[in-house]
């Protein structure tokens, strides 16, 4: 290990610990608890101005043992319906894959007058969405339904969204994953798995490995133990010390191979995973160790398992974690004391995992650990370096501002770059522009791997930053596109032109959490707030040149309606003086069009066609 990786600490289990002992995974799983004695299969309650909404485990399992009919791996598109922002059109690769029966069951749910009503009750508060099993499937995509929701302007949506599972199934496969930390939600989701539990474990096992008379015998004998949690839960399972061991030893071997390079399996975690044992908690939140630290927890510890306990029991688990918090801890010294706070970090997670520092999958689960740690800390320490970069491309900005300020008067910035010859000065802008454009689309492609903050979308910093890069600059890549004749070969730049990153920033502006009333303006902006505006312009001069040439009636009206509705919406952003003074420069663009419509609109008017005496 490196020096300076020495110096640092090692603090997922601190985490892990701390998340686990809070009173909102207590009052989870009570919830979870209660939603298991309810007809509905939902246990809606507010504690603390919080909204714990619970799914039944016990109403999921009878559900599903009822279609079970073999199919409990298999694994269905979720499609452009209740989760369409988790599909894209342009994505050409894996499609997004769900758990098929838990789907089943959240599809009729989603039908029942009681969440009908759950929109109404969650809206704009802070929620909190938990199950236990199969109830815990059920929970994630209800909270991937809410997120889905809030995507959309002007939808009911929580203020604030947590989803907490206990000892659930995997839900999906690994575009499900792709997609959630697309969204940036992962964060959202978090995790509980006992380490002996079979469940959260069960679909790396591929399809047909296990025979549906085993599932179904499993789910119904957990689900009579939920239902009547006085009766003795070690009598219903029925099963010998082989055949446990047997079905140990078959889960485990395919958890191992789920990180080989050909996985029989199509699921795959996402959000956080707090994986307990009797010894405390540890906190992860990279898919590539969980996985592997599903399989080495595991193994480890005693061979005794007891498929009933470890799945049922986690109210104890936690009580059994809180109590071990309370009692001073006592480091167990083999051959030499750890060299650093890092070192010894590791052992206290080895020890919160349930692995032995001596065990065979110690090493290996240190490893998980280290590369765990790296990728919680280089999101930060990545940010910090953009936040550097940002401030060495500002003076691109800056010069980019002044020529604006030099263009304004007579034909304005956008024109005055458009028709440019070749200067020094349109020179130096053009290289700015493209200095600027090649910052920020390393921006989006950082995001789109995950490798900042989860919350990077939502600071003001960066939302202002870009926004205001978008407004300054986008109308010089209109105009570069326009200039150069791209327009002619794939097509205007509303619909061929706009690149993603405009996209992007545009639904980070629209998403932001606005703290102060908008104010009527009472000069012209700055910027115009509309950074499409001089492609709406281009679009509209090309109309006017195609009525020209109009002859048919039909053809000739609907360009009128088109031309109108464009004159209409930027007089209203004049009107706002939500424009720049640019726009309303004598020789600009729009100017220009104006005059030329308004001519035009003269002379339609003494014709004698009534289909235009709409005029």
């Amino acid at each position: 290990m490196r020096e300076d990786e020495e110096s640092m600490f090692e603090t997922s289990h601190v985490l892990g610990s701390l998340l686990v002992s809070t009173p909102i995974f207590q009052n989870a799983w009570k919830h979870c608890i209660l939603a298991n004695s309810t007809r509905s299969g939902i246990c809606v309650q507010e504690v603390d101005d919080v909204v714990y909404v619970a799914f039944s485990a016990v109403q999921a399992m009878s559900s599903v043992t009822g279609v079970l009919d073999g199919h409990f791996f298999a694994s269905v598109p979720v499609g452009h319906g209740l989760f369409s922002p988790l599909v894209r059109e342009e994505d050409d690769g894996e499609p997004v894959l769900v758990h098929g029966c838990s789907l089943h069951v959240f599809m009729a749910l989603c039908s029942s007058p009681q969440f009908q009503m759950l929109a109404n009750e969650v809206q704009n508060k802070a929620v909190i969405f938990t199950g236990h099993s199969l109830g815990g499937s059920l929970a994630s995509l209800a909270a991937l339904y809410f997120l889905c929701l809030s995507s959309h302007s002007n939808s009911p949506a929580p203020a604030s969204l947590l989803c907490i599972t206990f000892g659930s199934p995997l839900l999906g496969n690994e575009a499900l994953s792709l997609a959630i930390v697309r969204e940036r939600w992962g964060h959202k989701f978090c995790h509980v798995v006992a380490q002996h539990d079979i469940m959260p474990r069960l679909l790396f096992c591929p399809p047909n490995s296990i025979t549906p008379q085993l599932v179904a015998h499993m789910l119904r004998s957990w689900q009579l133990a939920m239902q009547y949690p006085h009766l003795v839960k070690k009598t219903i399972m029925q099963f010998s010390n082989e055949e446990k061991e047997g079905l140990f030893q078959f889960v485990a071997m395919h958890v191992d191979r789920a990180t080989t390079e050909t996985p029989g399996s199509l699921y795959r975690p996402f959000g956080r995973y707090v994986m307990c044992s009797n010894e405390g908690a540890v906190c992860i939140d990279n898919s590539i160790v969980v996985v592997r630290l599903l399989y080495l927890t595991f193994i480890a510890g005693s061979g005794d398992h007891s498929i009933e306990d470890e799945h049922l029991f986690y109210g104890d688990l936690l009580v059994r974690i809180i109590q071990r918090l309370l009692v001073k801890k006592r480091f167990l010294i083999h051959e030499e004391a750890p060299r650093s706070n890092y070192s010894a970090g590791i052992r206290q997670a080895l020890e919160a995992l349930g692995i032995g520092f001596q065990d065979m999958g110690a090493v290996e689960a240190q490893e998980c650990l280290r590369m765990s740690k790296g990728t919680w800390q280089n999101p930060n320490l990545k940010c910090a370096n953009l936040a550097i970069k940002l401030a060495k491309v500002t003076p691109c900005r800056a010069q980019i501002e002044w020529y604006k300020a030099s263009c304004d008067d007579e034909m304005g910035y956008y024109d005055t770059f458009k028709q440019r010859k070749a200067s020094k000065r349109e020179f130096k802008v053009n290289i700015n522009r493209i200095k600027l454009a090649q910052f920020w689309n390393e921006v989006i492609n950082m995001l789109q791997d995950n490798l900042l903050p989860s919350d990077f979308d939502k600071r003001s910093k960066w939302i202002n930053a870009s926004q205001f890069y978008m407004l300054l600059v986008e109308p010089l890549d209109i105009a570069e596109y326009y200039k150069t004749g791209m327009h002619k070969r794939k097509g205007h730049y509303m619909t061929h032109g706009r690149e993603r990153r405009y996209q992007v920033f545009e639904k980070w502006w629209k998403t932001r959490k606005k703290d102060s009333v908008d104010t009527k303006r009472s000069k012209y902006a700055g910027l115009t707030q509309d950074s499409c505006f001089w492609a709406k312009v281009e679009e509209a001069r090309q109309w006017i040149e195609e009525i020209k040439k109009e002859r048919d009636a039909t053809g000739l009206a609907g360009l009128c309606e088109k031309l109108i509705s464009f004159e209409f919406y930027a007089k209203e952003l004049i009107d706002r003086k939500e424009v720049s003074v640019d726009v309303i420069a004598p020789r600009s663009s729009y100017t220009l069009w104006d005059a030329e419509w308004n001519s035009l609109k003269a002379e339609l008017a003494f014709q004698s066609n009534h289909d235009i005496g709409f005029l």
